[in-house]
């Protein structure tokens, strides 16, 4: 899960060190513009979840730490950006972008979890899963990450088991996306939440199962491969740049009323075309007679 040391690939098969510049310049360029719309997006999206918690609405605790660790990864990439390689700043600000997207990937987790035991366990949810739950989870998260993260670069072993660790613990949550998202959907027929509410759990899980499968397959396939490839290191590097503005849509889309004014927008779609469609063949009908 390494963030910074994309240029840790050999460059044995690459000859032309012009290229590997010009490539390295894109991935800058790339990168000040997600922190630029990133920052925007999620200080936005912290000051609604603000305004929520003003409001005497129940506090979305996971969605806070997953913006708090969107917003550490964007920060450190301002270092990245800004300071020489090898420096303690730069080294500080590679552990700290780590830890975040490593907590980022827990707290998308969490709230899969959160999501299926609303459907699943609806008692258990109503019951046992109070704000004291939440808040111990999103500390173990927390404790958990840099000390997974620390234990992958200081036991000893050589580079290919480092990768082979890094690779299979970035995949273990993909079969949990898998799980919840399957058990939900066995669950809707008995569960008694309303038809908006259970639409709106199901288009969290299957964006979340999305989100993670685009963004940090190719770091997986990629730290799993025997002959690393440059070019899908830095297009790896490039689409895990992209989660905090994933994140902060996810943001977006769990807000109530989301899924259905865009139900309710793909329905007109459907409803104009099939119009439009009855009004040529009324129109061919018609110039037939």
């Amino acid at each position: 899960m390494e963030g910074f040391n994309f240029t840790n690939v050999s460059h044995n098969n690459i000859s032309d060190s012009d290229g590997i510049k010009r490539s390295l310049s894109t991935i800058k360029v790339v990168a000040c513009i997600i922190i630029s719309i990133g920052l925007c997006l999620i200080l936005v999206a912290m000051f609604a979840v603000c305004s929520l918690v003003r409001k005497n609405h129940v506090a979305p605790i996971y969605v806070i730490n997953l913006l708090i660790s969107d917003l550490i990864q964007l920060c450190c990439l301002i270092i990245w950006l800004a300071e020489e390689k090898k420096s303690i700043t730069y080294i500080v600000g590679s552990f700290l972008y780590n830890v975040g997207l490593m907590a980022s990937v827990g707290f998308m987790v969490c709230i899969a979890l959160e999501r299926y035991l609303v459907i699943a366990c609806p008692l258990w949810y109503r019951f046992r899963h109070t704000i004291k739950f939440s808040v111990v989870l999103c500390v173990m998260v927390w404790v958990l990450s840099p000390v997974l993260f620390v234990l992958t670069l200081w036991v000893p072993q050589d580079r290919y088991i480092t990768n082979i660790i890094m690779g299979t613990s970035l995949l273990l949550p993909l079969p949990l996306f898998i799980f919840f998202l399957g058990g939900t959907i066995r669950a809707l027929s008995a569960s008694r939440v309303p038809s908006d509410e259970k639409r709106r759990i199901v288009g969290i899980l299957v964006l979340v199962l999305l989100m993670f499968t685009l963004l940090f397959m190719p770091k997986i396939i990629y730290r799993l491969a025997k002959q690393h490839s440059y070019t899908l290191n830095k297009l790896s590097f490039v689409f895990v740049q992209l989660s905090p503005l994933a994140d902060a849509f996810l943001y977006v889309f769990m807000r109530k009323g989301t899924i259905d004014k865009l139900l309710a927008t793909v329905c007109c779609c459907r409803m104009d075309s099939n119009d439009s469609s009855r009004m040529d063949s009324n129109d061919i009908t018609s110039s037939t007679v």
